[in-house]
């Protein structure tokens, strides 16, 4: 499978999980954005660029908890509206959606 952006062809898995990390751009997230139905907001490009550093720095997608503590701490807000939030600008689930969108590979544990 492949998605098409600005005459160029990314690999993606059955999922539509980049197979290149490296293809990642903001107008490839754009794409796959789309093809979850999202309309990219300032604060999904805060958690994509979120994603995107942590996974950096150790090799791995965080867990959805990780993501709702780091949400609920920079927000100011308590652990169930920083959930709430979370589901709201990704409501197939942050780990899944976000991830994909953000160029990483699908989160252990995610279904």
């Amino acid at each position: 499978m492949a998605i098409e952006v600005n005459g160029g062809r990314y690999e993606t898995d059955e999922n539509g999980y980049l197979v290149n990390l490296d293809d990642w751009s903001e107008d490839v997230a754009l794409v796959l954005a789309q093809g979850e139905e999202i309309e990219m907001t300032e604060s999904h490009w805060d958690l994509v660029k979120f994603l995107r550093n942590y996974y950096e720095e150790y090799q791995i997608a965080p867990a959805v908890k990780v993501l709702t503590k780091a949400v609920a701490t920079e927000k100011d807000m308590d652990k169930k509206a920083a959930s709430e939030f979370l589901y709201g600008l990704f409501p197939k689930g942050p780990g899944l959606q976000a991830c994909k969108i953000a160029g990483l590979p699908k989160p252990t544990g995610c279904v």
